[in-house]
């Protein structure tokens, strides 16, 4: 009998267990099945939106989520709010504390980046739904408060976020619904004529509504006319009053003509006198006929968004963001146009692309550099040790000469795309403009010819300016060379300098000058000129207006590039038919003197004798290690050669081995090269290192500077330089 109860216990715990375990599971599902559900709806809000557990991991992140916050699921909510509010934690502790109690909780806080409104719902047993929505003020608020035309700001759900002076004395207080202001608000909008519930009861008057982001509405109370008991048009509003309107409305008839324009949308405009003229005369741009966009607009077809436009008649380029809203009169069909100045985004956008354009012709001016720079490595190399083998009288030697002459160009013209990808290896030095426009000042008269006389002016007191000094002249000479082109039957060229103190930023050319004093170089010219349609495509590689064979396209990119990597700004101006001058901006430099830096081209030549010494080369390229090796052992040294760093690590492994230089790549398939250096000096502290890249220099400055005993020899290399810089380094 005991063991038969025993046995019905056991059983029924068994069966509680199971039960619980099928609950427990069914709730799990339940609570996976509703967040799938939650995440389906709100992946497309836009408001940022998360969900989370209760112990505030983030188990899901919509679309607008991430693409603000750069987060990942499984991270806290405090974490990825920290940037936002300086202590998240006990703000979102509030409010989940309140949604337990109520299933929900809202509040408003202001954060690093503007006002917001923080919504939690309680999402089942186990975790809550947040939601943010960003209030912004328009104006910082302060130019609505000081606004004698009533008016506020109300977010989609109807509710009051900001309401100026004017409007709190129509109404004798304070409202926080649209619904307390306007008696027939209504959920499609309140633009016409509407009441208004006043102190004294109701008041006539006409609405303004425009929409904002994130669903806010920006409404304009307008007076009624006198006289009449209740306006039906925008027209029945006083023209005065609709010149006061701090934004720019039109009223745009059926037929694409205007028949209202306040004062603001004719400034923008460009024209005091609109009425009847038609609206596709005022505006250019929108990539199809304005007239089939207002028809189409009034008639109620297609959807009334935002569209982007040119204003034809002002001087300068004025963009306006147009906003339709049709209206309905008698049964004749209208249009309210609402125009925002969109000229600053559109020169954003226009910067922008410029610079995406700019930096991807760089990266790929860079690569092809760095990739023929290994190549000319191996020609001019492999050339240097066959000039080695033949002399003056041999009849190879003329031809070997005009291969390395023809390479030597060749790593110019590298050069001159490294210059544009700002990625030349400089040499900075402290300079004087006036002596180094005075050393060069022989050779730009016999490259200006007969026909064109040169004048140079200096300022008397001219601060220093620190650049590279051979860059430099070669900025100078390509400026003067252009300016001597562009005048065929003769002219001045004045190449002039002064000091010019900025005490607010310059903006001009989608550039901006910081406040500084400045070494301005000025290239002025008397020639053909430019065309104003080309003058932004002069600094881009390869767009030249010569004909083929008179340029390659790269001089003023290369100016471009040397001064921009020198800290300096170059601007162009010119009158087609009356000539160009350019300006360059170099900030002074007030600090002593430095001594030059030594360029590899002086280098002394190692002595004829034989070298001593073990050398681990490392190089992916095989034509530049068979060159770099060749050479070193014809100079006596001992070479070790390694095709990647891992190969070089395995190799002194040896304890045995002993080695006193690293010549190695910088770029280099698996480990680079400072990387692998760095690990092998923690074996052998002592070793010397030579870098060798294709790449400018300063672009591992960094990681060299960690490095003791380097130094660094940019491709392409002679046999010379090679065997020399081992020479110094060894010794």
């Amino acid at each position: 009998m005991i063991s038969l109860l025993c046995i019905a216990a056991g059983s029924t715990l068994m069966a509680l267990v199971v039960l619980m375990q099928l609950l427990s599971g069914r709730q799990a599902s339940v609570e996976q099945q509703m967040a799938e559900t939650v995440a389906g709806f709100t992946e497309h809000d836009s408001a940022p939106c998360f969900t989370t557990g209760l112990d505030g991991a983030v188990s899901h992140l919509n679309k607008s989520a991430r693409k603000r916050f750069s987060a990942e699921p499984g991270e806290t909510l405090p974490r990825i709010l920290r940037e936002l509010l300086a202590n998240p934690a006990a703000l979102l502790s509030r409010l989940e504390t309140r949604a337990e109690a109520r299933g929900h909780a809202s509040e408003d806080v202001v954060t690093r980046k503007g006002h917001m409104r923080l919504v939690v719902h309680r999402l089942g047993e186990e975790g809550f739904l947040w939601r943010m929505e960003d209030l912004v003020e328009r104006d910082g608020g302060r130019g609505a408060e000081s606004l004698s035309l009533p008016m506020m700001t109300v977010n989609k759900a109807g509710a009051v976020l900001f309401m100026n002076e004017a409007l709190r004395r129509v109404l004798g207080g304070r409202a926080k619904r649209l619904s307390d202001v306007i008696l027939d608000a209504t959920e499609e909008g309140v633009s016409g004529p509407q009441r208004i519930s006043g102190p004294a009861g109701e008041l006539q008057c006409y609405a303004v509504e425009i929409a904002g982001q994130g669903g806010r509405r920006e409404v304009y109370l307008l007076p009624a006319a006198q006289g009449a008991e209740r306006p039906s048009t925008v027209a029945a509003t006083s023209p005065e009053l609709l010149d006061h309107l701090p934004v720019a409305l039109m009223r745009i008839r059926r037929d694409g003509a205007v028949s209202m324009a306040n004062r603001l949308a004719r400034e923008l405009l460009g024209e005091d006198r609109l009425i009847d003229m038609p609206f596709s005369e005022l505006v250019e741009g929108l990539g199809r006929s304005v007239r089939d966009w207002v028809t189409e607009a009034a008639e109620g077809r297609g959807p009334l968004r935002p569209e982007v436009a040119r204003a034809k008649l002002p001087v300068k380029d004025v963009f306006l963001q147009i906003s339709l809203s049709r209206v309905v009169e008698d049964g004749e069909p209208s249009l309210v146009a609402v125009l925002t100045d969109a000229t600053e985004l559109k020169t954003l956008e226009a910067q922008f692309v410029q610079s995406q354009k700019m930096q991807a012709i760089g990266q790929l001016a860079g690569g092809v550099a760095h990739d023929f720079n290994n190549l000319l490595t191996a020609i001019s190399g492999h050339c240097d040790l066959l000039l080695l083998r033949h002399d003056q009288g041999d009849p190879d030697y003329g031809d070997l000469v005009q291969i390395n002459q023809n390479a030597n160009r060749a790593a110019s013209l590298v050069g001159q795309l490294l210059a544009f990808s700002r990625k030349q290896n400089l040499q900075p030095e402290v300079l004087d403009m006036r002596d180094t426009l005075s050393d060069l000042g022989h050779l730009l008269n016999r490259l200006v010819g007969e026909r064109v006389s040169l004048t140079l002016t200096h300022e008397p007191d001219l601060p220093a300016i620190r650049a590279d000094k051979r860059q430099l002249e070669q900025v100078i000479m390509n400026l003067v060379v252009n300016a001597r082109d562009a005048m065929k039957e003769g002219g001045t060229i004045t190449v002039e300098t002064q000091t010019r103190t900025l005490d607010e930023e310059l903006k001009r050319d989608r550039a901006t000058v910081p406040a500084g004093t400045y070494v301005v170089v000025s290239v002025s010219d008397e020639g053909v000129g430019i065309a104003p349609d080309k003058i932004e495509k002069i600094f881009e590689p390869f767009w030249t207006t010569k004909r083929p064979g008179e340029g390659t396209g790269l001089g003023l990119s290369t100016a471009y590039g040397i001064v921009k990597q020198s800290g300096g700004y170059i601007f162009a101006d010119s009158v087609h038919g009356q000539g160009s001058s350019f300006t360059l901006y170099f900030p002074a430099y007030e600090r002593p003197a430095e001594a030059p830096r030594t360029a590899l081209d002086t280098l002394p030549r190692e002595p004829a004798g034989k070298g001593e010494g073990v050398v681990l080369l490392v190089e992916d390229e095989a034509p530049v290690r068979a060159f770099a090796s060749r050479a070193l052992r014809m100079r006596g040294y001992t070479v070790l050669e390694a095709e990647n760093a891992e190969e070089a690590l395995s190799m002194l492994e040896d304890i045995e081995l002993k080695v006193d230089v690293f010549v190695t790549d910088v770029i280099m398939p698996g480990m680079d090269g400072p990387s692998w250096v760095k690990k092998a000096l923690e074996m052998r502290p002592d070793v010397k290192v030579i870098f060798v890249s294709g790449y400018a220099e300063d672009s591992f400055d960094s990681e060299q500077a960690l490095i003791p005993n380097s130094v660094f020899l940019p491709k392409p290399f002679s046999l010379n330089e090679l065997t020399a810089t081992v020479h110094d380094q060894i010794h």
